[in-house]
């Protein structure tokens, strides 16, 4: 009986070791970036915050720059295929995990992507950088877009490459509090987020693709999770109730699409019906409609691709957007 007491408290003990091991830090203290991680300090509502970026010089510069927003489920770390081939042709790369996201503070604040788009510009003031092109990705094309309506003077050129935000979810998505959401964000585990990578942003499951899950679900294990709950609820209603989709057509800078079509990212999906998931999130459509309402504007679509195609079709996504890119 005492030998099954003490193996039984040892099973424990290497259960929870291992739990302890596999957890993450909710800004990613314990996840390595493929380049120097610095820090902008901001003050905002009363506190003070970290803001995370990568600043990556090119060993030949061509004299332009390149900022790059991740998406909601991310952060600077998933662009770093992206980061070396832009680097290798002679751009600055600036990659910003913005306030709520990845290694930057987990603000309890009031999100607004105006809010985000004016940290982004004092980054950019702190630096001496005048003019980027600017690449948003999923929610990053959202607040891209927005900086880009606030900002066209220092925007020399607007990549959008599967961007969230292209039709009003709020006119088709049934509204949740935020409380409701938090409630929700707080049951996450490694197996959903997997469920809903799997069915929304790749044609195909590769094996590498478990790492987005790890650092995506790591966070659950940590003590703080509830405050990262917290804050994902608050950009998730940002998301909702703040759509850029009716000023698509005043947009005064170039515009580019890189639109993967087999894309059916749908931002509160799980509130909605079979039928409703079938009917929209379709960016097989959603791609052209946009660049419709988009003066000017110039779509690239990969149908053998989802919602990241930078990662899902790396060569052909570098190729087409090497082959677009202002200098």
């Amino acid at each position: 009986m005492q030998r099954l007491v003490l193996f039984l408290l040892l099973a424990c003990s290497l259960v929870s070791y291992s739990q302890k091991k596999q957890a993450l830090s909710i800004t990613l203290e314990n996840v390595d970036y493929a380049y120097p991680v610095k820090f902008l300090p901001l003050s905002v509502e009363g506190q003070d915050l970290r803001m995370a970026y990568m600043d990556v010089q090119p060993l030949q510069p061509n004299g332009s720059t390149v900022m790059l927003f991740h998406g909601k489920n991310f952060a600077g770390y998933y662009w770093t295929n992206v980061i070396k081939g832009l680097s290798e042709e002679g751009y600055r790369v600036i990659v910003p995990d913005q306030i709520g996201f990845g290694k930057s503070s987990k603000a309890i604040i009031n999100y607004s992507f105006h809010t985000l788009a004016g940290f982004n510009k004092q980054l950019l003031d702190s630096l001496g950088i005048k003019q980027t092109v600017l690449m948003g990705h999923s929610m990053g094309g959202m607040l891209a877009s927005r900086f880009a309506l606030l900002f066209p003077e220092n925007t020399s050129q607007l990549i959008l490459t599967n961007p969230i935000g292209l039709e009003d979810y709020k006119t088709f998505v049934p509204y949740a509090s935020t409380e409701n959401l938090y409630r929700i964000e707080l049951k996450t585990t490694p197996e959903s987020v997997k469920r809903y990578y799997q069915s929304s942003y790749f044609v195909k499951w590769k094996p590498e693709y478990d790492e987005l899950v790890r650092v995506a679900s790591g966070i659950t294990g940590s003590s703080d999770f509830p405050r990262a709950a917290k804050v994902a609820a608050l950009t998730s209603q940002m998301i909702y109730e703040q759509p850029v989709v009716y000023e698509f057509p005043q947009l005064k800078v170039p515009v580019l699409l890189l639109i993967g079509t087999q894309d059916k990212t749908i931002v509160g999906k799980g509130r909605l019906g079979d039928d409703d998931q079938k009917k929209y999130g379709q960016y097989t459509v959603l791609g052209k409609q946009t660049a419709a309402k988009i003066p000017g504007s110039k779509l690239i679509e990969f149908n053998n691709s989802g919602h990241i195609p930078h990662l899902e079709i790396p060569e052909e996504f570098m190729k087409a957007l090497m082959a677009n890119i202002r200098k």
